[in-house]
């Protein structure tokens, strides 16, 4: 097939020396029956057991093999952004380094997504994780965020996605958004579609996830909201606040003054204190709200710091991005 229907696969990696190379004979074997162009793109994300040394290895006999070396740990999402900001075919594929996504699934996922759709998130039905410290957490995090976001998926956590190229560059990946992409995907206009994939027991290493990854979720969750609902007017957020305080605060003065004039009591009372709270409270939301408003109107869409910096890359040209923060 031509370049426009290949892939790139994109891994992030971070301690998995043991798992790379049985991976990679298990991707080889899924994608050369697809008769496409394909690439995989390894990002180290600061391995310190020796991966690095490894993927070398497997770059030097694979020519589709290609590397991005992250100079230390970044996490996760930046990892997963170096790795799209380096790819170069029009059809991404991201799945996790640790053996317990199948690139088997892979071809399904491709398949599913040229029925018309523009994301095809995995679903692990059948999870091989420890109940409590994993599965639990997850399925909790996965309720919350359908009820949140609104987009109706079984299984936001699992990497295993396919993605076209241009959803992929109208979401920005920061923080720990990794796991909310098909919600992103979703807010600019995407189609997306679910599919059970295989997953299996961790066969080596261990795991960079437990469950205090709970608590960061519901922080990712607000802030998604946020995002989402105000990001470009931050005013409905600080404004909305604002006017409930005055209305506290005039509240509370109607009720002093009807204490001080009709019933003439002038003892001291604790509604003094509440009013001139509330007030102060409400007139100081109101301008936080307003020069909120310049500060995203004026600097909408401006450059922004990166969240990862490359040490090293092997057969991968600069991202744009990149030469423009070496400038």
């Amino acid at each position: 097939m031509s370049p426009a229907d290949g892939l790139s696969v994109v891994l992030p990696v971070l301690n998995e020396r043991e798992s790379l190379e049985p991976l990679h004979e298990r991707i080889t074997a899924a994608l050369e029956p697809l008769d496409r162009e394909y690439e995989v793109l390894y990002v180290d994300d600061g391995s310190t057991d020796g991966s690095w040394e490894v993927l070398r290895r497997l770059a030097a006999a694979d020519g589709r093999v290609r590397l991005v070396r992250l100079r230390r740990n970044f996490g996760q999402t930046a990892a997963l952004a170096a790795g799209l900001a380096h790819s170069r075919h029009p059809i991404l594929i991201t799945l996790d380094a640790d053996l317990q996504n199948d690139p088997g699934d892979i071809p399904r996922l491709v398949a599913k997504l040229e029925q018309g759709y523009d994301v095809v998130s995995g679903w692990r039905r059948v999870r091989h994780d420890r109940w409590l410290t994993r599965t639990l957490p997850s399925r909790i995090a996965n309720f919350l965020i359908r009820k949140v976001s609104g987009v109706e998926l079984h299984d936001f956590g699992c990497t295993l996605k396919a993605c076209r190229r241009e959803v992929a560059g109208d979401v920005s990946l920061l923080g720990d958004m990794h796991r909310f992409v098909p919600v992103l995907a979703a807010w600019v206009g995407a189609r997306i579609a679910e599919l059970e994939v295989t997953h299996h027991d961790r066969a080596h290493g261990t795991s960079k996830y437990g469950l205090l990854r709970t608590y960061k979720v519901l922080i990712d969750l607000v802030t998604l909201k946020f995002i989402g609902d105000f990001s470009t007017r931050p005013n409905y957020v600080f404004g909305t606040f604002g006017l409930l305080s005055l209305g506290l605060g005039l509240a509370s003065l109607v009720v002093v003054a009807y204490r001080l004039f009709v019933l003439r009591r002038l003892e001291a009372t604790p509604l003094v204190f509440f009013m001139v709270v509330f007030f102060l409270t409400g007139v100081f939301s109101l301008f936080i709200g307003l020069l909120a408003e310049i500060v995203i109107r004026g600097f909408h869409e401006t450059q922004r710091k990166p969240t990862y910096y490359v040490r090293e890359t092997v057969g991968v040209a600069a991202a744009a991005d990149d030469v423009r923060d070496r400038r």
